[in-house]
């Protein structure tokens, strides 16, 4: 048995309290985004979708550009709402905030393309939607993609060269696209960001605005391989 005399007792639980408001204090800290100081103030963001994609990979993102000061556009070839597809089932409707058929791609600095199965088999079938990722790519704007959505940069051939990563089903496409796929949380190339599925989306997010808000000609950096 220890016994702990009153200055030693005070001085034991003061250490204590210490250390859970310091605990406290780191958990917060790693809540809050990393990428400190990137603003992205005067920049315009599409975000390119239709219905079936997967709520969390536009929902999250958006919020993350937003509140880093980015003024997000929700562009689709559907007019009116979009529907979201949630995990296993349909999810919430989104107001459409501008017709792919009115938007110009040089009036955004960048370009968001969330996934889902159905979200991006349907954009890659549709002309207008592939020329309009096809017009940031030839104009090296940054871009973001997760899960599948780099089956429209596939049918836009503009992962050739790129580094990337994706949800697994697609890196026989994206190898026979001529992109090379590594699997890792979040991979940067070029103002190229991809990540592969919703719990991939905090490192996502920190990507996307790193990259939005900085140079678009950086190499690849190393994939992080979190499972």
């Amino acid at each position: 048995m220890v016994v702990f005399g009153n200055a030693w007792l005070g001085i034991w639980v003061g250490a204590v309290a210490l250390g859970i408001v310091g605990g406290l204090a780191a958990v917060a800290t790693a809540a809050e985004p990393e990428v400190k100081g990137t603003s992205l103030k005067g920049k315009r963001v599409a975000v390119l979708v239709t219905d079936g994609f997967e709520q969390p990979e536009m929902v999250e993102p958006r919020k993350a550009l937003d509140a880093a000061g980015a003024k997000t556009v929700l562009v689709s070839p559907k007019p009116g709402h979009v529907k979201a597809w949630n995990s296993t089932d349909w999810g919430d409707q989104f107001p459409v905030d501008q017709s792919l058929d009115d938007a110009k791609p040089d009036e955004f600095d960048a370009l968001l393309l969330p996934g889902g199965v159905m979200n991006p088999d349907k954009l890659r079938l549709n002309p207008k939607a592939v020329q309009f990722v096809k017009a940031f790519a030839e104009a090296e704007k940054p871009i973001a993609a997760i899960c599948h959505g780099p089956w429209t940069l596939i049918e836009a051939d503009a992962v050739r060269g790129h580094t990337l990563t994706s949800w697994p089903s697609l890196q026989t496409d994206i190898r026979n696209a001529g992109g090379t796929w590594v699997d890792g949380e979040v991979v940067s190339d070029h103002g190229l960001v991809t990540s592969r599925k919703p719990s991939d989306i905090p490192a996502f997010n920190r990507a996307m605005i790193e990259s939005f808000g900085g140079s678009k000609n950086r190499p690849a950096a190393p994939p992080t391989t979190k499972r």
